[in-house]
């Protein structure tokens, strides 16, 4: 779903940026709903970036990557923490691209997720080429999510991706339930 974010362009920067994890739901100018086999998903374009919120087993994951003013916490290159029973990874990169090469990955982009049934993609109006896209799906028990945040004037896009699931211990002790003992 590609949607025009009513809110005008704050020219803000890539560094501005920060993550966290554990925030309550913030105002969202744009949100997609998703059930991804038992696991719920709302995807959540807000002015300043994006925030997701899991609920899986009574479990609640929220991760938020926005420009948060008063945030002590920048974004990280990786993250690796449990949530309750899951495992919680995270890893952002910041890609710096000439202004053509900036365009084409940005229409790229914007192409992907505006046509696919779990991505969310808002445009700023003004420039044409600020934009916020997400993009969920749920592969061998985990739930996983992209992310890409685009900054024009700096010709950056900082791209995000997110691993949760099941905590390696439990999933390595219930493939040994299932499987039987070799002698």
């Amino acid at each position: 779903m590609l949607t025009t974010l009513q809110t005008s362009y704050t020219d803000t920067r890539a560094a501005d940026l920060a993550w966290a994890l554990g925030r309550d739901r913030l105002p969202a100018l744009a949100v997609l709903n998703l059930e991804l086999s038992g696991a719920k998903v709302e995807l959540r374009l807000l002015g300043a970036s994006h925030q997701v919120l899991l609920e899986e087993r009574d479990v609640l994951c929220s991760e938020t990557v926005a420009c948060m003013p008063g945030s002590s916490t920048p974004l990280p290159l990786g993250v690796a923490k449990q949530v309750g029973d899951w495992e919680y990874e995270f890893a952002a990169r910041v890609e710096t691209l000439s202004r053509g090469s900036f365009a084409g990955r940005a229409q790229e982009l914007l192409a992907l997720v505006a046509d696919h049934p779990n991505g969310l993609a808002g445009t700023f109006p003004g420039s044409p080429h600020a934009f916020t896209a997400m993009l969920a799906q749920r592969h061998e028990g985990q739930v996983r999510w992209r992310t890409w945040h685009a900054y024009p004037q700096e010709g950056q896009l900082v791209a995000t991706r997110t691993r949760v699931g099941a905590a390696r211990v439990d999933a390595a002790a219930a493939a040994a339930r299932e499987t039987p003992a070799l002698l």
